[in-house]
């Protein structure tokens, strides 16, 4: 296909394609004639990533082409290539290591990672923390500063919860058949589905209240 109809089918237009091009995060095509080339479906899946990644994710281009040089590394997993893509997205602020606070929340992030046995929170320095891991430092010294409910008894519950919806996440991403959709997948379902996660959350809330309350 010609650069109109690759525009065309990838809903891109053809100047930011043109970028993609020179940052070279679409490969080039088949030059046909001095000032035109064909391109195949290749590299409409693959622009259909690179949009994920920075139309939707809104990933910087340079982190853009980390993830799609991890997704050209054959010497990495599947775990560690999706981990590539969603590691990549923005995150919250940092922990304040000024903050007297920081310190108590992030031991009790890291007890709540021992007793869920997760791999990508805490000290051990087996595997690397993810930026979720610094979030999570922040939110619950947050939480802390504040006076409401933060320990380990009163988060676990809300981990377990987001044991089961991280299955369900994976069990979507692995209905694509390629590296590429995996991970464009795993980007654009992280995006678009927290929305449905924090409205099916209050959703729930009103009706548990509902349930509590109506008609005392």
């Amino acid at each position: 296909m010609r650069l109109a109809e690759l525009s065309t089918r990838s809903g891109v237009s053809t100047a930011t394609i043109k970028y993609y091009l020179r940052e070279g995060l679409l490969h080039p095509g088949r030059r046909v004639t001095a000032t035109q080339a064909e391109y195949d479906e290749g590299h409409l899946r693959r622009l259909r990533l690179v949009r994920a990644l920075i139309q939707v994710g809104r990933i910087p281009v340079n982190s853009a082409r980390e993830v799609l040089a991890a997704l050209q590394d054959e010497g990495l997993d599947p775990n560690r290539r999706l981990g590539t893509a969603v590691w990549a997205l923005p995150h919250g602020p940092a922990p304040d290591e000024a903050d007297p606070a920081t310190e108590t929340a992030r031991q009790t992030a890291d007890e709540l990672m021992d007793r869920l046995g997760w791999r990508y929170g805490g000290p051990s320095g087996e595997t690397p923390t993810v930026p979720a891991y610094g979030m999570l430092i922040t939110a619950i010294a947050a939480l802390s500063r504040l006076g409401y409910p933060c320990a380990t008894a009163d988060l676990e519950p809300y981990a377990r919860a987001m044991e089961r919806i991280a299955a369900t996440d994976l069990d979507l991403v692995e209905r694509y058949g390629t590296p590429d959709e995996q991970v464009e997948a795993a980007v654009a379902l992280t995006v678009l589905y927290e929305p449905v996660l924090l409205s099916l959350r209050r959703l729930a809330e009103a009706e548990e209240s509902r349930r509590r309350f109506d008609g005392r």
